[in-house]
């Protein structure tokens, strides 16, 4: 059992490397073998229409929780599709135990509609501290890495958000219509303002990435599933960026956020994104 952070920082030394080739190997084994290749019983619902989930989730989750519960001795695992299953199995990420946050295709409707910006989403966590993530774009040929105070990296090259261009409109991806209440429609509705461009986000993992890499300004979601937030957020701080709650607090993997939050390329934009969500309350 893993007693302390100093011992992690030892066991990702060692086998971060073996995560990766975890995460690959999952892709390559349950999820390419299936993109555009998808049959009509593959694919299922969960909650609607827009809630998508194929048997390449199913069976690459189950790839990584038994592959990453072995490579750490005493840490569990919360994937999307088992908390789907069941929701108490949730309540792990605020244990004593490390915690590996799994989401196995993050952006499954562009999974299912061919579209290659999907990605497999791994971050390992304790205490409420992200301490490495990984996230793998398969179809794209990309792997993004962060480890807690040691940077962040995309297929190697060290990453770094930068900061906006003076005068140009902030661009932000937001949370898609079809996932947010109205008091959260109400709180994105205030992004719609001279100096900000906002557009509908696509895979969360993909967007945080775009975001280190200096691509997006900005994003707004108004949901806090930490598996589709915990590998991208810690690979914004690691880039230099920044994330703030509309209340203005910094996004806690724990739950308990005031929603929406932003993550931004940089502090002064997440404080400019988080005062605009902020508006109405």
């Amino acid at each position: 059992m893993i007693e302390n952070n100093e011992t992690i920082d030892e066991f990702l030394a060692q086998h971060a490397a073996d995560v990766e080739e975890a995460v690959r190997k999952a892709a390559a084994t349950e999820i390419m073998p299936r993109f555009r290749q998808l049959a009509a019983h593959e694919v299922d619902q969960k909650n609607g229409p827009h809630d998508l989930v194929t048997d390449a989730d199913r069976l690459a989750e189950q790839y990584l929780t038994e592959t990453l519960g072995a490579l750490l001795p005493g840490s569990v695992v919360v994937g999307e599709e088992a908390v789907h299953a069941n929701p108490a199995s949730y309540d792990a990420i605020r244990g004593d135990a490390p915690v590996w946050i799994v989401d196995p295709v993050d952006g499954t409707r562009q999974f299912v509609h061919g579209d290659d910006g999907f990605c497999t989403l791994v971050a390992l966590v304790r205490h409420g501290v992200l301490l490495a993530s990984w996230t793998y774009a398969p179809a794209r040929e990309q792997l993004a890495t962060a480890v807690r105070g040691k940077g962040a990296f995309l297929d190697g090259e060290r990453l770094h958000a930068g900061t906006p261009d003076p005068g140009r409109d902030l661009r932000v991806a937001t949370s898609h219509p079809d996932y947010t209440t109205d008091e959260q429609k109400q709180a994105l509705l205030a992004l719609w303002t001279e100096g900000v461009r906002p557009r509908a986000c696509g895979s969360a993992g993909l967007e945080y990435l775009a975001v280190a890499r200096g691509e997006l300004d900005a994003t707004a979601f108004s949901w806090e599933a930490a598996w589709d937030h915990a590998a991208g957020i810690l690979l914004v701080e690691e880039a230099g960026g920044a994330h703030l709650t509309r209340t203005g607090e910094p996004f806690r993997i724990t739950g308990g956020n005031a929603l929406p939050f932003t993550a931004a390329r940089d502090a002064a934009t997440a404080r400019r994104v988080a005062g605009l969500l902020s508006a109405e309350i």
